[in-house]
C-alpha cells in the first residue's frame, strides 16, 4: 500500500510530513545545503538576529538519555547573511522557511520587512527562545505578542508563523488563541524548549552547561508529552485556516503519528537530527509510512486531528 505524506503549509506545498526545526545543525550554508540534499520537506534556517552572534559560552549544550539540554544563545550570521543566501537555498528544490528572532519589534520589523521582499517560502518568527540572558520570552507576554503581531502581520504578502514557548495552564491557550485569532497568521509552531531547567552533575557537584548558571532549554524525549498537549490544545481552540507543526521529542514514525493524531499538518524534528544526522528524515518517514499502511490509512487526512476520546 503506498502512503502519501505530502502536505501543505500556508499554501506552501511539502513533498513530506517531515523537516528540520530551527535549531540544530541549520546555521551555516554548509549546514543548510545537508538539509536541503536530505529527506527533510523544507530546509529550515537558524533563527537569525540582526547581527552576527557567537552565543552563550561553552559548554553550552549536552546529550542527555532522553534529549539533551542546550543554552546556544542563538548563535547566528545575522539576517543579511541568509537573506543573501535564499536564491542558493531555494535553488535546492525545496520550500525555505526563515526563522528570525529579534530582541525588539523594531528588529523584527526590519527583518521580516526584508524577507517579504525575498523568494523565501514562509517566515517563522521566534517568539520563544529561553536562553538569552535578559530577555524575556515573548510568548509569555500576551500584550506584547498582541502588539508584535498586529506590526508584523502588515509587512507583505508572504505567510507569517510564529514559533510558540510551550503553555501549561489551560487559560494560556486561550488567552494565546484569542489573540492568534485576531491578526493573519497562517501557522504556529509549537512548542520549542521548555526553558530554565537545570541538570546536576552529582560527581562535580556542578551544572552540566555553563551559560546562565546552568539554566537551559530542555529537549527530546521529556518534552514529547508537552509538545503533542500544544498541538491538540492549538487545534481545537483555533480555526482551520492557521495551520500547526508540531515539534517536540520526534524520533521515529510513531511519534509522528501521534503529532498527526493530535492535529499537526506538519512536523519539526530537532534534537533527533542533532544526534542522528539527516539520515533521521528519511528513516522517520519510512517508519511513518509502514505504520500508517498497517492501519490502512494512505494519507495524512485520514488521521490528522483524529484523536479518539476515551
Amino acid at each position: 500500500m503506498s502512503v502519501d505524506l505530502s502536505t501543505n503549509i500556508a499554501g506552501v506545498n511539502l513533498s513530506s510530513y517531515l523537516m528540520n526545526a530551527s535549531g540544530p545543525k541549520c546555521t551555516t550554508w554548509e549546514e543548510l545545503e545537508v538539509i536541503g540534499q536530505s529527506a527533510s520537506s523544507a530546509i529550515v534556517t537558524k533563527s537569525c538576529t540582526m547581527a552576527f552572534r557567537e552565543g552563550n559560552p561553552e559548554p553550552r549544550y549536552s546529550d542527555l538519555p532522553l534529549g539533551s539540554i542546550q543554552s546556544m544563545g542563538l548563535p547566528n550570521l545575522g539576517y543579511k547573511a541568509y537573506l543573501e543566501m535564499v536564491p542558493q537555498l531555494k535553488a535546492l528544490g525545496k520550500a525555505v522557511v526563515v526563522s528570525i528572532s529579534g530582541f525588539s519589534i523594531e528588529d523584527n520589523i526590519e527583518m521580516v520587512s526584508a524577507f517579504q521582499n525575498s523568494d523565501v517560502d514562509l517566515i517563522e518568527v521566534n517568539f520563544s527562545c529561553p536562553n538569552i540572558p535578559g530577555k524575556a520570552q515573548v510568548a509569555y507576554d500576551f500584550e506584547q505578542v498582541e502588539t508584535a503581531l498586529a506590526a508584523l502581520t502588515v509587512l507583505g504578502d508572504k505567510p507569517i508563523g510564529i514559533k510558540l514557548a510551550p503553555y501549561f495552564d489551560m487559560s494560556h491557550f486561550i488567552a494565546m488563541a484569542e489573540i492568534l485569532k485576531k491578526f493573519p497568521v497562517k501557522f504556529i509552531t509549537c512548542v520549542n524548549s521548555i526553558g530554565n531547567t537545570l541538570i546536576i552533575d552529582p560527581e562535580t557537584e556542578s551544572p552540566i552547561i555553563k551559560p546562565k548558571g546552568g539554566f537551559g532549554g530542555l529537549c527530546g524525549d521529556y518534552i514529547k508529552p508537552i509538545g503533542l498537549a500544544n498541538v491538540r490544545a492549538f487545534r481545537e481552540l483555533l480555526p482551520e485556516s492557521v495551520q500547526i507543526i508540531g515539534v517536540g521529542g520526534i524520533k521515529n514514525g510513531v511519534d509522528a503519528f501521534e503529532y498527526l493524531l493530535a492535529g499537526a499538518d506538519a512536523v519539526q524534528i530537532a534534537t533527533c537530527f542533532e544526534k542522528e544526522g539527516a539520515v533521521c528524515f528519511e528513516r522517520i518517514e519510512n517508519e511513518l509510512k509502514a505504520f500508517m499502511a498497517q492501519k490502512g490509512y494512505t494519507k495524512l487526512i485520514d488521521a490528522k486531528g483524529k484523536l479518539k476520546p476515551l
